[in-house]
């Protein structure tokens, strides 16, 4: 009986030994439901900010998602591999992102003085490993991929597992011979997205994102929509458009009108927009702002080559019209910024310009780089800042009064804003990035010499794509999306058990019941959490099982026995019922695999 007991038990678990206490109240501040609830339920715990412990509750979770990874990246031909997570600085500092990236990673030096990193991504290594294994064009196309901790140095993380520092990550890597290749490894990565939210039972929304510090020019990111999400998206109900708001494009017609004189007037306490604009009794659009970055460049100076890159700072100044947003994603990619931070009031009047009153109009060009939102540039007459207190100046007309260093889409999408596809009014919601796709094009493999001899001996760069996926970013997201007021109610994929089977006996007879049915389904290879506490109120078993949300619960006690079997009921809802004893193996195996074909894609 005791071995028989340890084999079956690998598919149970006993709460009376289970580790993971449950909560009545979650401990801290709770930003997001689905930390509290993972909390409460005793799928993880803090450790240090931002730093969490899967108890065995979530990484039986956890293993179940990346089974669904394994699979879905398998089907398009990936090779699971296992890279370090420490890397040496050298290979970060071929393609230039030792020096670019921030505190975020996190830098160390060893015992014999290198240089080291955590990882936060893998191209790096697998731009080095590529170089070696990929001599040549018969071993194109190729995909490896990971699940494999990693560690980035937030500096707020927030919501549980939604924002940490160190993480469960799926990073896949694509490897083609040229651009049309890696086209077809990224849409096999965009479809099989797709199906992973599927089957996790998340609904995700792929959206057009910008490439950041990973490169490239084509990246989409996964959003799950939701009001705790940090990122806000663009999105059309009408053509399906989407995009992250750093990125999205729409259309309104510019302002009309023929070039007027330029006017300084007097505006006193005019500090704001709205102000601005009941004063001279204007609508917000015929007004202008200018949003200030000071902006790390690259310095043209020549340096070693084991050195550094030089830098030098640089104010950046949009221009975007009064009732309009910046873009600072738009603003930095017009300006040709490493990286933006907000300016401060000094360095801002340190060029000539008034802050709260800022123009353009008579300040020396080399004292900011002016970037300027395109439906500034084609509508004359703005009212801008004189650069003196109280003084705006009427009929600003950018090319005439000023000169831009770039003209682009610098406004951010809002409300209402005309789709750029179709014309629709956009929606802007919140969201929470689960996965993302990168074409990364050669910027890697050029950087750490990863090259192939083609057909006819000429060496060439490998095109790679980057792929990848937050687990409990993921789990945190189901946990979010699959809830109710008494706790969580995971999908059959997800959830670390598919059977909640409270004993309720207080007889020795009828738990010997609850036991038998126990064994009887880990038989039938079905995962069952077996409550068999006889200290704890049946108050209180009902209260533990719905905070753990396992798809299906059984209950066996007198009463049950009494009315001829088990109560089985469902975790999402609907009608009690008493099963025999006989068949309930078989009825909740009917039940767990209709939950299951409801998943597949």
């Amino acid at each position: 009986m005791t071995e028989r007991r340890r084999t079956t038990e690998r598919r149970g678990q006993r709460v009376s030994n289970l580790f993971g206490m449950t909560l009545r109240e979650a401990p801290g501040e709770i930003e997001a439901a689905s930390h509290g609830l993972l909390l409460r339920a005793g799928y993880i715990r803090q450790l240090a900010a931002g730093i969490y412990s899967y108890l065995p509750l979530a990484w039986r979770s956890l293993r179940k998602i990346e089974q669904i990874l394994r699979e879905e990246l398998d089907r398009i031909g990936g090779q699971e591999m296992s890279m370090p997570v420490v890397h040496p600085a050298e290979l970060w500092q071929a393609t230039g992102r030792w020096y670019d990236i921030d505190d975020t990673m996190a830098r160390f030096v060893d015992r014999r003085g290198r240089d080291m990193l955590l990882a936060m991504t893998h191209e790096e290594a697998v731009a080095f490993h590529t170089a070696t294994e990929i001599p040549s064009y018969r071993q194109l196309p190729a995909l490896v991929y990971q699940i494999q901790t990693k560690f980035r140095d937030e500096l707020r993380s927030r919501g549980g597992l939604i924002r940490v520092r160190e993480f469960l990550m799926k990073d896949s890597y694509s490897l083609d011979r040229d651009p049309d290749g890696l086209q077809v490894q990224y849409d096999a990565h965009y479809e099989a997205y797709g199906r992973i939210g599927q089957r996790c039972g998340l609904p995700l929304t792929a959206v057009q994102s910008d490439v950041g510090m990973m490169g490239g020019k084509v990246a989409h990111e996964f959003m799950y929509v939701s009001p705790i999400g940090e990122d806000s998206l663009a999105l059309c109900d009408s053509c399906g458009y989407s995009a992250n708001r750093e990125v999205a494009d729409f259309e309104i017609e510019p302002l009309e009108g023929e070039p007027a004189e330029l006017e300084r007037v007097h505006t006193p306490e005019a500090r704001t927009i709205a102000e601005l604009a009941e004063m001279l009794d204007i609508s917000p659009e015929r007004t202008a702002k200018m949003v200030f970055y000071v902006g790390m460049f690259a310095a043209d100076d020549d340096n070693p080559a084991d050195a550094a890159p030089a830098k030098r700072e640089k104010l950046v100044a949009a221009i975007v019209r009064g009732d309009m947003e910046a873009n600072a994603i738009r603003t930095q990619q017009l300006s040709g910024a490493l990286e933006l931070r907000p300016a401060q009031e000094e360095e801002i009047a340190a060029t000539g310009m008034v802050p709260g009153f800022a123009s353009p109009v008579g300040i020396d060009p080399d004292a900011a780089v002016f970037i300027v939102d395109r439906f500034v540039a084609e509508s004359p007459n703005l009212v801008l800042g004189a650069n003196e207190v109280d003084f705006h100046l009427l009929n600003v007309c950018c090319g005439r009064d000023y000169e831009p260093h770039a003209v682009g889409a610098v406004a951010a999408a809002a409300d209402g804003y005309p789709c750029a596809e179709c014309g629709t009014p956009l929606r802007i919601a919140r969201g929470i990035e689960v996965g993302n796709i990168f074409q990364l094009g050669t910027k890697y493999s050029e950087g750490l010499d990863a090259r192939f001899t083609d057909e006819d001996g000429v060496e060439q760069p490998v095109w790679m794509g980057s792929y990848g996926i937050g687990l409990g970013r993921l789990l945190a997201c189901v946990a979010e999306e699959h809830r109710d007021d008494g706790g969580l109610m995971l999908p059959v994929s997800v959830a670390p058990y598919e059977v909640s089977l409270v004993a309720l006996a207080r007889s020795d007879e009828a738990f010997a019941e609850a036991e038998s049915l126990y064994e009887t389904l880990l038989d039938a290879g079905i995962e069952v959490l077996f409550d068999d506490r006889r200290d704890q109120s049946p108050g209180v078993k009902f209260k533990d099982a719905d905070l753990r949300g396992l798809p299906v619960r059984l209950i066996v006690g007198e009463k049950s026995i009494a009315a001829g079997g088990a109560e089985m009921a469902l975790r999402t809802g609907g009608e009690r019922e008493i099963v025999p004893m006989a068949d309930v193996a078989a009825r909740v195996r009917t039940e767990l695999d209709a939950m299951a074909e409801a998943l597949l894609p």
